[in-house]
């Protein structure tokens, strides 16, 4: 009898069915309490149903079903139990605890963030510090300590000015390298017509030689100085030796271990120059010209007089120097290449070394550049924003420093002196020697020292850059660096041995207005190549190498009749071309620069066009 009468005398059978009903509504009232209360369920589990009393019964005595009498202790468990937990989650102090918590919890998060931050900006130091050696070298001395014999710190500000643009055009630089995995000069051979890439290698050659023969000159300058016994002609001989036993330890498609070391070296140069001018200053003896000093980084009504405009055209053109623009293009790819590999995004055949991947994709050649090496978009998003903030870091704070000290130390010490303005760095030697004291001199002989090695080495490694990604020569890198220092040595030793310190002077001069010359042309195919989306879209997925495409890429190139193909890395980076135009149909990335960036390239490059030009037609009026 399922459905017993409720005035039946049959007990048990109205026992067993209260029994039945309590235990079916025991979890189903204790759910309903606890969503009316809002105290969660502990562990998501029903109530031990031994530890609640029975309702319905009393010692074993029957009673009728009573719902508001059942409830009762049900209540009183849920409160109990809600008071606990609400004691165990609630820590001492009050509600205010749990916001203390939460705050040192995100600033814990902060902390390991900007720690996190700084080590991986760590392992980009290197590059930047190479790139600024270009703008410490023996080229500016003679134009910073004519400027501040002429002008006390007047011209601080075309320093200044000559530092912003540099950062720019660097940052282009390395923006160039980073997406397309292409320096300046192989870019020039892939995006340029044939004409135009052999005009612009004779020009960029021509800087790299006017670059060197400063570099060489300083160094044989600075070793006379330094050790009277040594001839100029054996000083242009010397350069030759050490800058090629330091080349030799170079590798840039070797371990990144390796080419840290390097840069390390290169940075400890750096700062020994930086030092050196440390020491200077601090034999200046007036300090009441701290205020004038920091009054010259703003622009004045000197700079519109002729002498001034001549000397601003010096700073500018021995501050921004040409090959350092091939130099920051293609010095970021084996950072780019490192962080593929270790991210696996490499395909399996690839992931060698970068000279191995390289020699694979280029037929087998023995090459030991990442030719047609094309990053993966993580890796682009990864290194741009670090390798950017270590290069402005570096130029705005060693760069500018040296450049501004050494006219700070000619204008403490050299202004009003007749003799300064038209000295040669023998001269200034001397000068400074007289007027401040006998280890000032000393002191600008080992800078200069320091500058040139230093500086020749980033030279060389600049004109091997170009001759293989103008020419892509195919000979042993050692033998690159050896033709591409031989072609300045040989000029330095003749001029030195048969005019004398009169002619390296002349010599020294002349590569400044060579450089001033050449710049604009090597500046206005970077900013043309960074500003269209052609050539700086990315594709999202796995970094590949010229020549190396996948599948999809295949089918692009299905009804290529082979015009634009070829097996040479000419017609590789065209069929790398083509891919690229049509990576916007397929969700690529666009990286150019923005329209107002691109303005203010064009301004820069107008400002850089018209101050060389007054300066050629200023030194013209001069010479007659």
């Amino acid at each position: 009898n399922q459905n017993p009468c409720p005035l039946s005398k049959h007990l048990a059978p109205n026992q067993d069915l209260n029994e039945t009903s309590n235990c079916h509504t025991r979890p189903r009232a204790e759910s309903h309490m606890m969503a009316n209360s809002g105290v969660p369920d502990p562990g998501g589990e029903s109530p031990d149903v031994s530890s609640t009393p029975v309702i319905g019964t009393d010692q074993g005595k029957t009673a009728p079903p009573n719902p508001e009498g059942d409830a009762l202790p049900l209540i009183r468990s849920l409160h109990e139990r809600a008071s606990t937990s609400a004691s165990i989650s609630t820590p001492r102090g009050g509600g205010s605890g749990n916001g203390s918590s939460a705050v040192k919890v995100k600033v814990k998060e902060k902390l390991q963030n900007f720690k996190r931050a700084v080590v991986t900006f760590g392992k980009f130091v290197g590059p930047g510090f190479m790139v600024a050696v270009a703008y410490i070298d023996p080229g500016n001395y003679a134009t910073d300590v004519a400027a501040g014999a002429s002008y006390q710190f007047r011209l601080l500000f075309v320093v200044l000015l000559s530092n912003i643009f540099a950062i720019f055009l660097q940052t282009l630089s390395i923006k160039l390298g980073t997406v397309s995995g292409l320096n300046l000069a192989e870019a020039c051979r892939a995006f340029l017509p044939r004409w135009a890439n052999y005009g612009l290698y004779a020009m960029a050659e021509g800087a790299i030689v006017a670059t060197d023969v400063a570099e060489v000159i300083g160094t044989a300058i600075a070793i006379n100085l330094l050790v009277p016994q040594i001839p100029l002609v054996a000083g242009c001989a010397l350069s030759i030796l050490e800058v090629m036993l330091i080349l030799v330890f170079y590798r840039p498609t070797g371990s990144i271990r390796g080419l840290r070391t390097f840069e390390y070296f290169v940075m400890g140069l750096v700062l020994a120059v930086v030092v050196c001018f440390c020491i200077q200053l601090s034999l200046i003896r007036d300090t009441a010209a701290v205020g004038e000093v920091f009054r010259g980084y703003l622009p004045s009504r000197e700079l519109v007089e002729q002498k001034a405009l001549y000397q601003a055209c010096g700073i500018l053109g021995a501050t921004v120097m040409p090959h350092s623009l091939y130099l920051g293009s293609g010095i970021v790819q084996a950072r780019l290449y490192d962080f593929d590999v270790k991210s696996g995004l490499l395909p399996p055949t690839l992931s060698e070394s970068p000279g191995e991947g390289a020699r694979r994709s280029n037929g087998g050649c023995s090459d030991d550049g990442l030719k047609g090496y094309i990053p993966s978009l993580d890796a682009i998003r990864h290194s741009l924003k670090y390798s950017v903030a270590e290069l402005a870091l570096a130029l705005f704070s060693f760069a500018l420093f040296v450049n501004s000290a050494i006219l700070i130390v000619a204008g403490a010490a050299l202004y009003n002196t007749p003799e300064a303005v038209d000295a040669d760095l023998f001269g200034i030697h001397d000068l400074l020697s007289k007027s401040i004291a006998p280890i000032a001199g000393t002191v600008f002989a080992l800078a200069l020292l320091f500058s040139g090695v230093s500086a020749g080495i980033v030279c060389t490694i600049a004109g091997q850059m170009v001759s293989e990604g103008a020419l892509r020569w195919t000979i042993r890198p050692w033998l690159r660096r050896l033709i591409t220092r031989s072609i300045s040595i040989v000029p330095s030793i003749v001029i030195a041995a048969a005019v004398g310190r009169e002619g390296l002077d002349a010599a020294l001069n002349g590569s400044q207005v060579a450089l001033s010359i050449v710049l604009p042309f090597i500046t206005a195919p970077l900013i043309y190549f960074t500003a269209l989306d052609k050539f700086m879209m990315v594709r999202p997925g796995m970094a590949r190498f010229g020549g190396h495409y996948g599948a999809d890429d295949e089918e692009t190139l299905e009804g290529d009749n082979g015009e634009e193909g070829g097996q040479g890395v000419k017609g590789r980076l065209r069929r790398w071309l083509r891919i690229k135009s049509c990576y916007s149909e397929r969700g690529a990335v666009r990286m150019a620069n923005s329209w107002w960036v691109t303005c203010f390239g064009v301004v820069v490059w107008l400002i850089i066009t018209v101050m060389n030009v007054a300066n050629l037609v200023l030194l013209g009026k001069d010479g007659s």
